[in-house]
């Protein structure tokens, strides 16, 4: 196949960052009223969540998907008629701006070194997003289950980047490797946002929830393993699990659902904090719009990555009721239309609305939530969670401190008056370890000691969530399919990363908050500052291209399939050949298996294959196909007889022979009197019309 060239790629890159831009731009006036200084850094989030749920109901009513663009186009045109984008609105906004590019370029960097479509779960993400970019209509259509539909999976992540690729005029080999920048620099954003909200000074700390690696990295590095070796093991810590953190999910570069929901989490915790800290300070048609982008946010989670909202709705609901019991207990002053400030208290007129009273945050978010994909719901075909589990081997306690020592550390460092204070607390862990979960009892130590101070500022209440939830997975697990002896690894790899996000967006905080007091002595000057600034930049831009890491097509492009082209030529012509055609087509392509090769042509390109990794199609769907499919390929290719009729049982149009086929297979279906629609370079697809 053809991969575009340098020049080509960068006027991609450059139409995909316009399109944010843009989009960024449409929705930040009206943002500001609500946000104030926070919102030009909030409008990428929010923009990047707007445009995706209106081009999802494009693809619902099956209208063209560029017209998800046409709201944000009348919104610019409307703001810069009304002078909202004079150079005096953009004082100050220079440092979001530079911490969005800065991560974005970062990420890029490391894309465009380690680009290819060519393990781990890059086959599956690619496959999605391909699909939803040739026929973008909601449900998508699976590309390993001819016949079916998405609707037994969390897609939207790949709807979202398939639909900016869309508008962008990018392609989805492309879009792969523009997703994960776009996914890093708006968590980046957010979480730069975040730590004003939960630190006076060096706000800029949270950021490291992205780059810092847990200490098992450390430890591995110790015992002398090669780079590749330690980047992997040090996420398989604990026994028959995956403990996967921010640095390695970017660093191994999978478009996975996990990984695309970290923005939102972001952006949900930000909201969160900022509600609790101004709710009673807003009038209500701010407080509307607030309370609505709390429930964008959460109402996204359960398409983007479901596990997150099993978290996130609790943690929602925990700062809702803080808001109701902090506005219930202060005495109304207000005047009804009039926005509240912090001498006032919130505004209880009944002529205020409903959007005033103290309970309407609880209230609002999760309906709305529920109410913005209700069609989602509807639709959705899923055997999902079988039921909850005990765990019956918990994490060793060098194991779980090699994962969460680093946060578990900086709380206890934060708390040490308190520690002072009250040392029976420090007797907390042993009824843990007398019930055999030690590794509990750690994280609890310091869960005891927030939860008995009386009064937590935000970034407490962040570090509480997240300790609970480290807590829970030592204890209970979400049964799935997975097998006897990875019974909990589904539940330790989805809760982990939220839990980290939780913890490091607190504790880094935390140690914000510990080191702001100056050095006696020591006076920092804005020379310095810059100077510092500078380094940083430098190494996260240069530190993509130093890492010793070990690629298994290691390139210099964007292309995320140009690796065909040296590994298997036939298979990149073709792909290139099916690439062009336009309409609906059905796939016969070799099954063998997850995490290989096979089913690359319809990873490729998103046509949808008669079966393809079998065992993700096993985990989501009832199992009475699963033989039947598996079987009816083979028959295909090695029994002529049968190939037309078994073809047309699934309306397959195209029948693929290439070498991996004749690998699998004992291939006969040249016998079977197709037509032959493309015959290159050991390459022959048949075609037949159903």
């Amino acid at each position: 196949m053809t991969s575009p060239g340098y020049e080509l790629q960068f006027l991609m890159v450059a139409g995909w960052l316009i399109l944010l831009v843009l989009l960024q731009l449409a929705v930040w006036p009206v943002l500001r009223p609500v946000l104030k200084e926070f919102a030009f850094p909030s409008a990428f989030p929010a923009s990047l969540l707007l445009f995706t749920v209106i081009s999802w109901y494009c693809g619902l009513l099956h209208i063209p998907i560029w017209i998800a663009f046409v709201p944000f186009a009348f919104l610019l045109f409307w703001f810069a008629y009304k002078g909202c984008y004079r150079r005096d609105a953009f004082r100050g906004q220079g440092k979001w701006t530079l911490v969005f590019f800065i991560f974005f370029l970062f990420m890029l960097e490391l894309r465009f070194i380690n680009p290819s479509i060519s393990f781990a779960e890059k086959f599956m993400d690619h496959a999605f997003l391909a699909s939803v970019m040739r026929a973008p209509v909601v449900p998508p259509i699976d590309p390993w289950f001819l016949g079916g539909t998405l609707d037994i999976y969390y897609y939207l992540g790949y709807w979202m980047f398939g639909a900016l690729g869309i508008v962008a005029g990018v392609p989805s080999n492309v879009v792969f490797n523009l997703a994960l920048p776009t996914v890093l620099a708006n968590a980046a954003v957010g979480m730069y946002a975040l730590g004003h909200l939960l630190s006076n000074r060096l706000h800029w700390l949270p950021l490291l929830t992205f780059l810092v690696v847990n200490p098992s990295f450390l430890w591995q590095v110790i015992l002398g393993k090669s780079a590749g070796a330690v980047l992997w093991d040090s996420t398989r810590t604990i026994p028959d699990t995956i403990n996967e953190y921010p640095a390695f999910s970017f660093v191994w570069g999978d478009v996975h659902a996990h990984v695309v929901s970290i923005f939102n989490q972001v952006f949900l915790l930000f909201l969160l904090v900022y509600a609790m800290k101004y709710w009673k300070m807003l009038a209500p048609k701010n407080r509307l719009i607030l309370a609505s982008l709390c429930a964008l946010s959460l109402g996204s989670m359960p398409l983007i990555n479901t596990w997150d909202v099993l978290l996130y709705a609790p943690v929602t609901m925990l700062f809702g009721l803080l808001i109701w019991l902090e506005s219930r207990d202060t005495k109304d002053k207000g005047t009804p239309g009039v926005p509240v400030t912090a001498e006032t208290g919130p505004e209880t007129d009944p002529a205020a609305g409903f959007i005033c009273r103290p309970y309407s945050f609880l209230l609002i978010v999760p309906v709305l939530s529920l109410l913005v994909y209700l069609p989602y719901y509807l639709m959705l075909n899923t055997g999902g969670i079988q039921g909850i589990g005990i765990v019956h081997t918990p994490s060793p306690v060098p194991a779980f401190l090699l994962v969460h020592g680093l946060f578990l550390l900086i709380f206890l460092a934060y708390l040490r008056k308190e520690i002072i204070r009250m040392p029976l607390v420090l007797l907390t862990p042993v009824p843990f370890i007398l019930a055999g979960y030690a590794a509990a009892g750690t994280a609890a130590l310091p869960l005891a000691y927030f939860l008995l101070k009386k009064k937590k500022n935000p970034a407490e209440l962040l570090a509480v969530c997240g300790l609970l939830v480290i807590i829970f997975c030592e204890f209970f697990y979400l049964k799935d399919n997975m097998g006897e002896v990875y019974y909990r690894m589904n539940t330790v790899f989805k809760f982990y990363l939220p839990a980290w996000i939780l913890m490091a967006s607190s504790g880094f905080s935390m140690l914000a908050m510990m080191l702001e007091q100056p050095v006696s002595g020591l006076r920092i000057s804005q020379s310095m500052k810059r100077g510092a600034l500078l380094v940083v930049v430098a190494v996260l831009l240069i530190a993509p291209l130093a890492m010793p890491l070990e690629y298994s097509y290691r390139g210099a492009t964007l292309d995320g399939l140009s690796w065909l082209d040296a590994a298997h030529p036939g298979d990149a012509q073709a792909v290139s050949f099916l690439q062009s055609l336009e309409g609906s087509y059905g796939l016969v392509e070799a099954e063998g298996g997850d995490y290989t090769y096979y089913s690359r042509i319809s990873s490729s390109t998103g046509i949808p294959a008669i079966i393809g990794m079998p065992f993700h199609e096993y985990m989501w769907r009832a199992d009475g196909w699963y033989g039947e499919r598996v079987n009816d390929i083979r028959l295909i290719y090695e029994e002529p007889e049968q190939t037309v009729s078994l073809m047309r049982q699934y309306n397959a149009t195209l029948l693929y022979v290439g070498d991996t086929e004749r690998e699998r297979y004992t291939v006969k279906a040249g016998e079977a009197g197709l037509p032959l629609l493309y015959n290159q370079s050991g390459v022959q697809i048949y075609t037949i019309s159903v």
